[in-house]
């Protein structure tokens, strides 16, 4: 779904919306200090180590506990004290909002199960139903008209407001939670009730071109995209290219990014990062495929963890990197628990990339202009690559 014009927002996003684009504030480098939401860690340190983070970070939560005291709203505080401090990427979440964060970062979201886009005269279709969900159940199909959820008409409305209503996000709805859809078919109309669920996302496709070409798309990297990328790249035709595409691709988990920069690099340097000064290393694993033909396929939507692998597979010239120039996003955060349970992000350092570029506010440019077709630009590149050895 695109997000862009929400994307740019420099703080938090709007409530109803803010998960339906939770990649946008992911923690760009946080594995490697230990604050990044992983399998084994559900909740942010109640603190940060370093003297300035750790100031920063004091100075939302005195403001949330003042606040606190005088009855008032800890996060509306704490929300202002962000704003105050003039990072661009700071954010701060309800104990439920930081729950899903982390659940969407395990590959996990609660919904029904239904993709949509809004057509040029404003109305909502649905554009894709997944198999097992609450909605395949209910018998929706491709192509089913969307009219109302929740009694509340959705003609008009941005997809990413329509998500956030079908997901509960307003309301913090778990799994289990009804929600009543108006749809069309053709000249039948009907209302349906689904009931929400747990489901997984898909953060790695695969598809296979008539000459041989394997194209790879990461949605996101969610857990264990780092390990679909390495399997799908061991399954594809001895000597074919691979497109790997990371349009739209919002970031996640940095420790995913690094596996699958590691299945196309044999070992070193990844990315460098900054934590209030001290500078800090990602490097990939040995062994990776450094022979098969790459292009890496980017765009405006391309941030974050996303980022910091195209500047690794370019800098280190693995991949031709083609389409237009990326978000920009290149953040270091750390989060901190408030008083009210709510959770702080703010920017403690930047990465950058192996030739040490600086991406925050810049971004990457391609080597080549996608044009109008973008996989078929990245065909014509692949065929005049050859084998690298």
């Amino acid at each position: 779904m695109s997000g862009r014009d929400l994307f740019r927002q420099p703080r938090r996003f709007g409530r109803g919306a803010a998960l339906t684009l939770v990649f946008a504030s992911v923690l760009v480098a946080g594995a490697a200090t230990g604050s990044l939401p992983g399998s084994d860690r559900k909740s942010p340190p109640e603190s940060v180590g370093s003297a300035a983070s750790g100031d920063r970070h004091a100075e939302v939560a005195r403001a949330a506990a003042e606040a606190m005291a005088d009855g008032k709203s800890p996060m509306e505080a704490a929300e202002r004290a962000v704003s105050r401090s003039g990072d661009r990427w700071g954010a701060v979440y309800s104990p439920g909002e930081y729950e899903e964060f982390e659940e969407a970062l395990d590959g996990r979201y609660t919904g029904v199960g239904l993709w949509a886009r809004r057509e040029r005269d404003g109305r909502i279709e649905v554009t894709r139903v997944r198999t097992g969900s609450p909605a395949a159940a209910a018998g929706i199909r491709e192509g089913d008209r969307l009219l109302r959820v929740d009694g509340r008409k959705v003609d008009g409305m941005p997809v990413t407001e329509v998500v956030s209503l079908l997901r509960g996000d307003a309301e913090d709805a778990p799994a289990g939670t009804a929600v009543t859809l108006g749809l069309r078919r053709g000249a039948r109309e009907w209302t349906q009730t689904l009931h929400r669920a747990s489901l997984s996302t898909e953060p790695v496709t695969v598809q296979r071109l008539a000459d041989g070409v394997t194209v790879i798309r990461i949605a996101a990297f969610t857990k264990g995209a780092g390990d679909k990328v390495s399997t799908a790249l061991r399954r594809a035709p001895a000597g074919a290219g691979v497109i790997l595409d990371l349009r739209g691709n919002s970031g996640g988990l940095v420790t995913e990014a690094v596996t699958t920069a590691s299945a196309f690099l044999d070992g070193g340097l990844v990315a460098t990062y900054d934590v209030d000064g001290e500078q800090r290393a990602l490097h990939a694993a040995p062994g990776g495929d450094t022979r098969r033909p790459l292009v890496a396929l980017v765009d405006g939507g391309t941030m974050s963890a996303a980022e910091l692998l195209t500047g690794a597979l370019k800098d280190r010239g693995r991949a031709v990197v083609v389409g237009s120039r990326t978000f920009g996003k290149g953040a270091v955060q750390m989060p901190t628990r408030l008083p009210d349970g709510s959770v702080a992000e703010l920017t403690v350092g930047h990465y950058r990339t192996p030739s040490g570029r600086t991406v925050d506010g810049r971004g990457i440019t391609p080597d080549l202009d996608a044009g109008e077709d973008a996989v078929r630009r990245a065909e014509t590149v692949l065929s005049g690559l050859g084998d690298p050895s």
